[in-house]
């Protein structure tokens, strides 16, 4: 996605000159701007969160939307998607029917920028997006988790999971997998794919291997 801008942004450059208003329309078209906030102004703060916990931010291609989406068909209730971003995961399932739909996320500009797509879609009555620590976040109403995050922040968040969530819970994980649990299904390929994961089978898993080592 990244190549993708770069060449866009390349391409108007190349074709005609371009003055100071021109540019910041064509860096905030094609989200640049935001990036630039991000590394100006937010980055000195962000390397104050421990290396383990930091989450660069990486917007889902329109792949791994669909294929969260798909993992979740025939589902409803609440969701809670952890580490929104720009909330695209949250708006596409409050369009498919869930409700609440929740995005929880650190960084300001990001919340900002979530609720200003929601706008733009006519849902922003709809989604909510909460600058709130996802370690602080009481899970135990959502029926429904998404979460698009870093491997090193997926195998802290699994204790959490397992010990809030409701019996009939699913969690989606998109570019990455948790990296202790196995999988009820996958969609998509490379760098689109998802993983589903039902609470209630990993309880049951982990109890069974509880009293395996208790009897070993």
């Amino acid at each position: 996605m990244e190549d993708d801008i770069q060449e866009e942004v390349l391409s108007q450059f190349k074709e005609r000159r371009l003055g100071g208003w021109q540019i910041l329309q064509l860096t905030a078209g094609t989200g640049l701007a935001v990036y630039a906030v991000w590394a100006g102004i937010l980055m000195p703060g962000f390397r104050r969160v421990p290396l383990k916990l930091q989450v660069p931010y990486m917007p889902a291609s329109r792949a791994q939307v669909s294929n969260v989406m798909a993992l979740l068909k025939g589902r409803s209730g609440g969701i809670a998607d952890l580490g929104s971003g720009d909330g695209r995961i949250v708006l596409e399932a409050c369009r498919q029917g869930f409700s609440p739909a929740v995005g929880y996320e650190l960084n300001p500009w990001l919340v900002r920028l979530a609720y200003f797509h929601a706008w733009r879609a006519g849902q922003h009555r709809s989604v909510s997006y909460r600058r709130e620590d996802l370690w602080k976040v009481d899970l135990s109403t959502y029926k429904n988790v998404t979460v698009f995050l870093a491997p090193s922040v997926l195998s802290l968040l699994q204790k959490k999971l397992l010990a809030e969530l409701p019996e009939d819970a699913l969690i989606v994980a998109g570019r990455f997998p948790f990296p202790d649990w196995m999988a009820c299904e996958v969609e998509g390929e490379g760098v689109d794919r998802a993983w589903a994961y039902h609470i209630q089978e990993l309880r049951h898993r982990y109890q069974s291997q509880e009293k395996h080592e208790k009897t070993s």
